[in-house]
This record gives C-alpha cells, structure tokens and sequence, in this order.
C-alpha cells in the first residue's frame, strides 16, 4: 500500500502538513491539491488547531509546482485525480488564504513556479539553507493564477520580482533572506524545531488576537495604506479591551518581555 500524499500530524495546537511526493519532487498533482485544500478548510474548524506549518518530505524539495507530467499528459491522472481537480482548482491557495490560523512555511527544499505560490500563501516563511525559490511560469508558458505576479513585487520589489519571474532564474536561501522573502535560515535538521518553537511563540498569544490580528493585516495589505489604516481603526473601536481584562495579563506581558531582554 502506497503511502499518503499529503500527511497531517497534529500535536499541541499545531498542524504538520507534509508534501509527501520526494520522489517527484513534492510535484502539486491533482491528489495533492485537494488533500491539501482539505487540510487548511479542516485546521480552520478544528478548535484544537491553532498554527499550521507547511513543509515538504526530504531535503531537495518543498514543492517543485505543478505535476507537469500530469498536465502533459504523459503520466494520466486517475478518475479519483480527475475528480480532485475539480473539488480543488485555485481552491488550494484561496483555502489557506482564508484560514485564520497562522501559517508557517517551513521551506525545506527548492519552491518553483506553484511551490512557490503556495510559500506565498503562507504568513512567515522559515527557510533551511537548502531552500530556492523560481518562477518558471515564463519558461513553461503558463500564466500565474496563484498570486505570484501580484505579491513577489510587494515582497521583494518590482524590480527584483521582474528580475525572477523574466528569467526564472533561481535565488537561493541566503538571497531570499536579504531581500526579504525568508524571515530566516537555518540548518536543515533545525528547520522543522525551529518551526515549531515559532509556532509556540504564537499559540502563546490569546487565540483570538491572533487570528483577528491576521485577518487585520492582510485586509489591509490589500489595500491603500490609507485605507489599511481606516481598517485597523474600525477593528480597534469594535475590539475594545476592558481595564479588568488589562489588568489580568499585564504581569505575564512584563515577565515575558524581561524574559526575552535577559533581565
């Protein structure tokens, strides 16, 4: 019996998803999609779920993109892939887009063209010194319809975006880093540990906060900064925070605060 595509772990408010295709390089076949898609609309109403990370299975790839075997034709999707398709579409990146919990990408390997749309999807993105990025929608003659063309260039800039996605050259674990892509990189072996004491960090946070403070600023990353500013007026009048409920975490805030300055 061949194993699972797509494997979910859940274990102290955090959900693993794992690409599970290292052979075929994470490849997102139709099978994939949708399992994936179920994974985030499942962490969504799964109280117990509080952060997901996203990785891959071994140390060459987080997501090599599209099966392109599949889409060639050269390698037939089955009637259960066929249907798959259909249940999931776009509905992968619009799924994780929409789930409050934070997403973290564990970026364990190489992110091309749809891996890389879907470490887009992502809220932090934690690399290993493995990890590239490359958009080769251009070399294969597909548009992007993940978002690709729209966020590379508000994350790294217009020029270095066009840069990548005009040449689908590679950037590699250290670059990402410096132009913003990474949030950091780290040994291979401590990538997943060092997810995990991430996602800890923010289960540490009041659950709803955090999801109400996600929704906030990707409303308004969406938007003119005017605009992002008016909606964080809004939330912040509807969101009022009694003095009792301050006054009931204040001590915890200071402790962790002179906990992380080393007092």
């Amino acid at each position: 019996m061949s194993e699972p595509v797509v494997l979910v772990e859940k274990k102290e408010g955090i959900a693993l998803v794992t690409l599970n295709r290292p052979k075929a390089m994470n490849a997102l076949s139709n099978e994939v999609r949708a399992l994936l898609t179920q994974a985030f609309l499942d962490a969504e109403t799964d109280d117990a779920v509080g952060v997901v990370i996203l990785t891959g299975a071994g140390e060459r790839a987080f997501s090599a993109g599209l099966d392109l075997k599949e889409l060639s034709g050269e390698a037939a999707a089955s009637d259960a892939d066929s249907a798959a398709a259909v249940v999931s579409g776009n509905d992968l990146v619009r799924a994780m887009e929409s789930c409050s919990r934070p997403i973290i990408g564990a970026i364990n390997g190489v992110a091309i063209t749809g891996g890389f749309e879907i470490a887009l999807a992502c809220d932090v993105l934690i690399g290993s010194t493995n990890a590239r990025f490359a958009d080769t929608h251009a070399r294969v003659g597909i548009m992007p319809g993940w978002g690709l063309s729209q966020k590379l260039s508000r994350l790294v800039g217009i020029y270095r975006a066009k840069e990548l996605s005009l040449t689908g050259n590679f950037v590699d674990a250290d670059q990402a880093e410096r132009w913003g892509l990474l949030n950091r990189v780290v040994a291979p072996d401590e990538l997943i540990a060092t997810c995990r004491a991430l996602a800890a960090d923010m289960l540490s946070c009041q659950p709803h906060m955090v999801r109400a403070y996600k929704g906030v600023i990707d409303r308004g990353f969406a938007e003119t900064f005017g605009r992002g500013r008016e909606i964080e007026r809004e939330e912040n009048r509807a969101a009022r925070v009694s003095a009792d409920a301050i006054r009931s975490v204040r001590e915890n805030v200071m402790k962790r605060g002179r906990s992380q300055q080393g007092d």
